[in-house]
């Protein structure tokens, strides 16, 4: 039996395969051998006509995919696509290569479909699960059929999974082998004996299946939950894997599984009859899985291949495949994927009611206790909350409605449910979210305004118990998006961009929830600061609702943090804050990336950026607020994205902009703050000489004094008369940074226009990601480098290797024994999965960020040897570059460099500006001829 609707639209396979014409023109190429094809040459010649006949078809298949859109169609046209091919090999075989005159009872068989093939239903690459099924043993002739059946079948490129059995040996197994049970659950005759496959259906029917439903299911759902474990456990990951990720297709075969094992039913109309899904129900599933085969399909016939991901790469050639267009503020690409990530939610809910129905035949199953027990019991399962109201039970430890009318009755008590839920750590019964959804239409605008049902929801919101999975439930029901409708408009919104890894709403979620984490200390060796300081801030719920609100507007033409800020002046008088709180929480929404942007991509060293920054931020209290807002919020984007370097960048911004805030800070004079770090110096390396040290101390510019730490200060000081002793003119040294996840390498070499530009270089070639860099020159004319690069290595040790690797290529490439540009464009040759996405180049020459640099901001694509093309290009283009912050965020690059020309000036002809962008966006594309540099001269005494 199949869990399909019996009959298969016949009249939409027409055309594709003509069987009989094809078996026609197979036995005329035995003509000449008296009907016998079992030489070589007739073989090969059979092969060739299956192939074209199947490739025609498949071409076919796939164009009337096109034209109808009709994914569920398209699989089962290519299932009788392979079913005519089969029975055709077969026939063949059987009448021309290894004929019998009289057939002895043990040589027949039977070619049965199983797994995936036996429901039907085919991708185009998907495997071919057959089994041959005997009456009795093997016999010779049955080995011959069945191995030139699959060699066929292998040569003509597909992919066949395959066993040889008889009826006995197919239950015998099943019994003991869950997977061996599953697809023979889904057996469907192909062709040979109708009746061994009828037999096979029957008596696993009666000696398998009876009795043992409780079994298959808990082997079944923990087989889905190692799925997703597996595949990640949200369902709205950004490059979701169709078949098998949370509310793929698998999810839905998981219910076909278990609906003919435990419902015995032979359709999906059947569930309605079961009582199991209402007709609307049923509706959503097959919209669902035709939508899911849909792109199952376009993607294999895209791909050439069995490719189940749906990677960036794709995602847009799937899009207009599927028809979708641009919108305002949304690309197809977008489009496309929140509609199947609606999909996907569908198919958990369906998950979450087909369960819930699972669980009341448990229920309703017969104990062996008596009638008074059974009532006793159920008091105890139903029992009355201390919430204040009567309308909500426990029931077998979840929370439930006392009845069917609660909702009607009283409205808020849509909001209500999650609020008790949370307070008392109460799971929902399914019983009750089914009622949830059915009473949607409930939420209305008089219930978005209602004051108590607004308090209880700010309740959930700002709950310091576990306020992420109430929310996540609360959108899964369609509550959340109803009641916040701006928050609906993000359900299922995906961002076409390698930096964030979930859909926009669950992003919200999930940031909720990591805020609540740093309250409560948990992982607080991540993020000290903010574990910290959250303990101090005066109004804690102003910071769960920016939380909440931050990325509201996301997917509209204009920005969204200020589209977000107006919809938090909006929002916010309707969830109960007061004025003030919701002037902090709409700054807080309109800056929520600012403290990110200036931490990552500005030097921190300048005294402009930080009074700039506070100048913005206006109050200690705002600046402990951004800083633990953007802390999680950058968390929540995805595994791995938060790191020690970023939030070693965060903590430096908030120390150097705090003491700004709280008048605290105290300035002296320019000159005077360089002779006190001269002194700090010269009191550290007392064991020098005294002329040592005074010639020490003049070789360096006041930038560096005022920049640089006192112990990078001394190791810098030993390492230079270190090289003066040697005279090699080259020096390194290599320091890990466990904390910050990053790497400090300072090189010490012959000043140079192309120095940054090499080092950039040789760290490319040697896997080396450099994301902070200060260029330091010395008053004879070394310049004195150092570099930040992302850790690789757990231990210290290997980490100290692999720097003093990168430090020798360096050194290599200084001396001329590296040619860099040629390695460098051969690691550079693969751009990987960024080909997938288009982001214009964007230069930025900006005068008023600085005092005393020109900052260059440059964005665009990232790429492999990106840096090592513009610093070549800054080199080219006569500028000095005193520092250089590198940021990626997914497929988009942000490299920031702070310059001046020769003479130490600012850029400020604007002729020459203009012509500093045009060369910089033609370096991001990757246009740069190679050209000589001018030396650069020693750099003047700037500060």
């Amino acid at each position: 039996m199949t869990l399909r609707n019996a009959s298969r639209p016949s009249e939409s396979f027409a055309g594709l395969i003509d069987a009989d014409a094809l078996r026609h023109r197979l036995t005329a190429l035995t003509a000449a051998s008296d009907g016998d094809g079992s030489d070589l040459a007739i073989r090969n010649q059979v092969l060739a006509e299956l192939k074209s006949a199947m490739q025609s078809a498949r071409e076919q298949v796939e164009e009337r995919l096109f034209a109808d859109g009709g994914g569920m169609l398209c699989a089962q046209r290519l299932s009788h696509v392979q079913d005519e091919i089969l029975r055709v090999i077969f026939d063949f075989a059987i009448h021309h290569v290894y004929r019998v005159k009289n057939p002895s009872a043990g040589e027949r068989m039977s070619i049965v479909a199983v797994g995936g093939y036996g429901r039907g239903t085919l991708a185009p690459g998907s495997d071919v699960d057959l089994l041959f099924l005997l009456p009795y043993k093997q016999t010779p002739w049955g080995e011959q059929i069945v191995e030139y059946m699959l060699y066929m079948l292998w040569d003509l490129g597909l992919k066949v999974g395959h066993a040889t059995r008889n009826i006995d040996e197919c239950l015998r197994l099943s019994r003991s082998d869950m997977t061996i049970r599953t697809a023979i659950l889904e057996a469907r005759h192909v062709w040979g004996e109708a009746a061994l496959t009828e037999e096979l259906i029957e008596r696993f029917d009666t000696s398998v299946v009876a009795g043992s439903g409780p079994e298959f299911i808990a082997a079944k759902l923990a087989e889905r939950d190692a799925r997703h474990t597996r595949q990640g456990t949200s369902r709205y990951l950004v490059e979701p894997n169709v078949k098998e990720a949370k509310g793929g297709l698998r999810d839905l075969n998981t219910l076909f599984w278990i609906s003919k094992y435990f419902y015995r039913v032979r359709s999906t109309s059947g569930l309605v009859k079961a009582g199991v899904f209402s007709r609307a129900d049923i509706q959503r599933f097959r919209k669902g899985e035709d939508f899911l085969w849909a792109v199952r399909c376009h993607l294999h016939f895209l791909t050439g291949r069995a490719e189940e991901r749906l990677s960036f790469d794709v995602q847009r050639e799937i899009a207009i495949r599927l028809g979708y267009t641009q919108h305002p503020g949304m690309k197809d690409v977008e489009r496309f994927m929140k509609h199947y990530f609606l999909v996907a939610k569908d198919v958990g809910d369906l998950t979450r009611i087909f369960c819930a129905a699972l669980e009341e035949q448990h229920a309703k199953a017969p104990q062996p206790f008596s009638k008074l027990i059974d009532r006793i019991a159920a008091r105890a399962r139903k029992r009355k909350l201390s919430t204040g109201t009567a309308d909500f039970v426990i029931d077998r430890g979840r929370l439930n409605t006392a009845s069917d009318t609660v909702f009607e009755k009283d409205p808020v008590n849509l909001i209500r449910l999650f609020a008790i839920a949370d307070r008392h750590a109460v799971m929902l019964h399914p019983e009750m979210l089914k009622l949830v959804r059915r009473s949607l239409k409930l939420i209305t605008a008089s219930l978005r305004e209602d004051a108590e049902a607004n308090r209880l929801f700010l309740q959930v919101l700002t709950s310091r118990n576990d306020p992420e999975t109430v929310l996540r439930k609360m959108n899964e029901t369609g509550v959340l998006g109803r009641f916040v409708p701006d928050f609906g408009k993000v359900v299922a919104m995906m961002q076409f961009s390698m930096y964030h890894h979930y859909t926009v709403d669950e992003h919200l979620i999930r940031s909720v929830g990591v805020l609540g984490e740093i309250e409560r200390g948990e992982a607080g060796e991540d993020h000290p600061l903010s574990t910290d300081i959250v303990k101090t801030i005066q109004n804690r719920r102003v910071l769960f609702v920016a939380m909440f609100l931050h990325d509201i507007a996301k997917g509209r033409p204009e920005d969204h943090s200020i589209a977000g800020a107006r919809i938090a002046r909006r929002l916010c008088p309707r969830f109960g804050l007061s004025a003030s709180e919701t002037d902090t929480v709409a700054w807080l929404v309109e800056h929520h990336l600012e403290m990110s942007t200036i931490a990552q991509s500005r030097d921190l060293a300048d005294r402009k950026t930080i009074e700039d920054f506070a100048r913005k931020v206006q109050s200690l209290e705002r600046l402990k607020l951004l800083l633990i807002l953007t802390v999680a919020d950058i968390r929540a984007v995805g595994p791995n994205v938060f790191n020690g370097w970023k939030g070693q960048l965060l903590r430096t911004l908030y120390y150097e902009c705090e003491p700004v805030l709280t008048g605290g800070h105290s300035l002296l004079p320019h000159n005077l703050r360089v002779e006190a770090a001269k002194t700090e110096l010269g009191e550290a390396l007392s064991s020098w000489d005294a002329a040592t040290r005074a010639a020490y101390l003049e070789r360096h510019y006041p930038a560096y004094w005022l920049r640089v730490p006192l112990d990078r200060k001394i190791a810098d000081a030993e390492m230079i008369r270190a090289a003066d002793a040697a005279g090699t003119g080259f020096s390194s040294r290599v320091v890990t940074h466990a904390f910050e996840e990053v790497t400090e390498i300072t090189v010490l070499a012959a000043d140079h226009p192309r120095l940054l530009s090499t080092i950039a270089g040789a760290c490319f070639v040697a896997g080396a990601n450099i994301v902070d860099a200060q260029i330091d020159t010395t008053t004879d004319g070394f310049a004195l480098d150092t570099i930040f690069i992302s850790r690789e290595l757990p231990g210290d040790e290997d980490e100290i290797r692999r720097g003093e690797r990168v430090c020798r290529l360096i050194e290599k490439a200084l001396r001329g024994q590296e040619q860099l540009p040629d390695s460098v464009a051969r690691k550079a040759a693969s751009r990987g999965r960024v080909r997938a996405f288009r982001v214009e180049a964007e230069v930025l020459v900006n005068n008023s960020w600085s005092n005393r640099y020109t900052v260059l901001e440059i964005s665009g694509l990232d790429r492999p040897g990106l840096l090592y093309d513009l610093t070549r290009a800054i080199s080219a283009l006569n500028l000095n570059i005193n520092s250089a912050h590198v940021a990626t965020f997914g497929e988009r690059a942000v490299d920031v460099f702070y310059v001046t020309d020769l003479t130490g000036q600012k850029i400020g002809n604007i002729g020459r500006q203009g012509a500093i962008r045009d060369r910089l966006r033609e370096a991001v594309e990757g246009d740069l001829a190679d050209e000589p540099a001018r030396r650069r001269p020693r750099r003047a005494g700037a500060a």
